[in-house]
């Protein structure tokens, strides 16, 4: 067992008035993510930027007159480490289904006209927002965050239809079109986005770049192509997921791809459209890797090599 301490642990004694004291300290502590062991022990996962987050919450309780002590700690008996991050998991689950839930009242709102897109994509924005805040203090990616995945591509999608895809009269193949590109994706990729980084390197472009950016508001230079992410090129469409969306406008017809865009699809889009046996146990590899790796390029890497055994078995599976 390590003996290098995991965790952060601030514990305080703040008296019960005045009320709102202890109030604003709570939501300090919500807005870095800390998660409650105890009613006045609070716990971030050890880093530079959490100590400094808690050091800022200690002195604004001892400013107030209350008491105050930070701490590096592990666990050595009663809770586990994996407990600990379970409540850290629990709280952002929490988080997300209230945006999955903001997000499909959005999705069911008139959007015809450019004034009720305009409503839409204000509120969008500001659920971009809080998303972005989540993620921050997602420290161990919570199963939770997929689905908001999903509907944010769907959501982008009904506020700006994708532009065509180019077509040349001079080739049956449009992938010949995508060469050599730089393809640019949202940073922090779960399944759409891993299964497409997947298909492109292996079916599509014979040399692709990746780029990784925060998202919205981003201008493409001229080699680059975006996929899942607001006003991309290849990304959500009605009910087909981006993965999906690649299959049907390069028209690539492999029937082992569309058994894996069918299980994309439900992880993605948490609708059991399809409802494949081997959705559940592909959504906790892929949860897995996410939580194993933080950098997007590890996680691609992770997810491909998942995507292949998966491609092998469909291909050579008899219907």
């Amino acid at each position: 067992m390590s003996d290098a301490a995991r965790w952060l642990l601030l514990i305080h004694q703040i008296p019960p008035k005045p009320n709102y004291f202890r109030v604003k300290v709570w939501r300090r502590l919500q807005r870095i993510g800390a998660v409650a062991l105890k009613n006045s022990v609070y716990v971030l996962p050890k880093s530079d930027a959490a100590q400094e987050d808690l050091a800022w919450v200690l002195r604004e309780i001892l400013a107030g007159g209350a008491d105050a002590t930070l701490c590096e700690a592990r666990m050595v008996d009663g809770i586990t480490d994996d407990q600990i991050e379970s409540l850290f998991n629990a709280a952002r689950d929490a988080d997300y289904a209230q945006i999955t839930e903001e997000l499909r009242r959005l999705l069911g709102e008139p959007h015809a006209t450019e004034e009720a897109r305009a409503g839409l994509r204000t509120e969008f924005e500001r659920v971009q927002r809080r998303f972005g805040d989540l993620t921050a203090i997602d420290f161990f990616g919570a199963p939770g965050r997929v689905a908001v995945d999903g509907l944010l591509g769907s959501m982008e999608a009904r506020l700006r239809p994708a532009e065509p895809v180019p077509t040349s009269d001079t080739t049956d193949d449009p992938r010949l079109l995508f060469q050599g590109r730089v393809w640019v994706t949202r940073k922090g990729v779960h399944v759409d986005r891993i299964a497409c980084a997947w298909l492109i390197r292996r079916f599509i472009d014979d040399t692709p770049k990746f780029k990784f950016v925060p998202g919205k508001d981003y201008q493409p230079q001229p080699s680059e192509v975006r996929f899942d992410m607001f006003e991309a090129e290849f990304t959500h469409e009605g009910e087909l997921c981006s993965f999906e969306v690649f299959l049907k406008r390069l028209h690539i017809d492999d029937p082992a791809l569309h058994a894996i865009a069918e299980i994309i699809h439900d992880i993605d889009l948490k609708d059991s459209k399809f409802a494949r046996a081997e959705t559940a146990g592909v959504a906790s590899l892929i949860l897995g890797i996410a939580q194993l790796h933080r950098e997007d390029e590890a996680r691609i890497a992770q997810g491909s090599a998942l995507f292949d055994a998966l491609y092998e078995f469909f291909a050579k599976r008899k219907r």
